[in-house]
Parts: C-alpha cells; sequence; structure tokens
C-alpha cells in the first residue's frame, strides 16, 4: 500500500488511532490533502513505529 488508505471519514479513523495510541492529540493526527508523509512523519514519532506498522494499523482499523 503506497497511499493512506482510510475507511470511512478521517474524523473516524482519527478517533480510533486516538482509542489505539492514547498518547495522540489532535494536532498529530491532523491531515492534509497530498501531506500524509508529514503525517506519518509525526504518528512515527509519537508511537515509535515504522510508517509501514503505521499504514497497516490504519488500513486495519
Amino acid at each position: 500500500m503506497t497511499k493512506l488508505q482510510m475507511k470511512g471519514s478521517w474524523n473516524e479513523t482519527k478517533g480510533k488511532l486516538k482509542q489505539k495510541y492514547a498518547d495522540l492529540t489532535d494536532d498529530d493526527l491532523m491531515f492534509e490533502e497530498g501531506k500524509e508523509d508529514e503525517l506519518l512523519g509525526r504518528l512515527q514519532k509519537k508511537v515509535g513505529q515504522t510508517k509501514e506498522d503505521i499504514r497497516q494499523a490504519i488500513a486495519d482499523l
């Protein structure tokens, strides 16, 4: 998977990620079209997982 593929709306996905990773804030999860790498980088730094692991976690939601 090369791009983030989210099921449902981003707000729903964001809520599920906050449940899974309690440390995340709304600022960490701010998503703008075309800035997927920036979002993944913030999440990677915050949760200590690889970008691929984060992509998979989002896909599994």
